[in-house]
């Protein structure tokens, strides 16, 4: 069985908060690219726990091979990172982000997969920090033919071969079952990924992730042409407002409260 893992690496979305925040993040002159140079880069945390969610299914005796792709071309961090949790094999696709929309990334991983022969499972993260749009997955599936099973806080193997996925929805759990290949895409209800041993870290330095090409998964400039293009990013202006309400006890603040509330149609 083959699983393949889709990653992004994304902006540390605590430093670009705490820049917000002390009100320094700032938008470049192009308009759409912030100017924080020291704002570190990372996986995808979704895309982190689609990666714990392949190694719990080996963990349970599937006998499978992990691979890990990402789209980018300077992504070999967090692809050494994905092999020291435990990834058999990682994957670049060398190609400028920049120029790039959802269907255009969808694209490549589409090409990416079945240049490798298919996948029996393919993982994502439901969505990247950097732009919560969660459009990549479902194009893929499209790409790819297979059926999506989205948010998911627990996959496991059933015969078939098939996937139970337990989905997390506002109404509750939701268990639902698909047969292979499909695509899942994990949510952070999965529980926090594994770290990765010192020794494992150590092998991973030494790995070199496959470097593949546009060219080389049959793809063209005209199949990465943009549907959608970023025409401009700002910071809001946020304003806070805090009234604070006294009272002789704590029963006489809640009344207070309460009071409030009822005239301001809250409640």
């Amino acid at each position: 069985m083959r699983i393949v893992v889709c990653v992004k690496e994304v902006l540390d979305p605590d430093a670009v908060n705490n820049y917000a925040l002390a009100g320094k993040l700032e938008i470049g002159s192009d308009g759409r690219t912030l100017t924080q140079a020291a704002i570190p880069r990372l996986m995808n945390a979704y895309d982190e726990q689609a990666i714990e969610a392949a190694l719990r299914l080996r963990d349970v005796g599937a006998a499978c091979t992990i691979s890990v792709v990402s789209v980018g071309r300077e992504v070999t961090d967090i692809l050494k990172h994905a092999a020291a949790l435990g990834a058999d094999d990682v994957a670049c696709i060398a190609v400028d982000n920049a120029t790039l929309d959802a269907h255009g990334t969808a694209r490549l991983l589409a090409a990416y997969i079945r240049h490798g022969g298919g996948a029996d499972i393919v993982l994502c993260g439901r969505q990247a920090s950097d732009d919560d749009q969660a459009v990549v997955p479902a194009v893929l599936s499209e790409l790819l033919g297979m059926p999506a099973v989205t948010i998911a806080r627990a996959v496991e193997l059933i015969d078939g071969p098939g996937v139970r996925v337990v989905r997390v929805t506002p109404d509750g759990d939701e268990v639902v079952e698909a047969s292979c290949p499909a695509l899942v895409t994990v949510s952070n209800e999965l529980g926090n990924p594994r770290y990765p041993t010192a020794a494992k870290r150590m092998a991973a330095r030494r790995v070199q992730p496959k470097m593949v090409s546009a060219s080389d998964l049959g793809v063209s400039d005209v199949d990465l042409e943009p549907r959608v293009q970023l025409v401009r990013q700002f910071v809001p202006t946020v304003q806070g407002k805090c009234e604070m309400l006294a009272g002789a006890s704590a029963s006489e603040t809640a009344h207070t409260l309460v009071a409030r509330l009822r005239a301001d149609r809250v409640i």
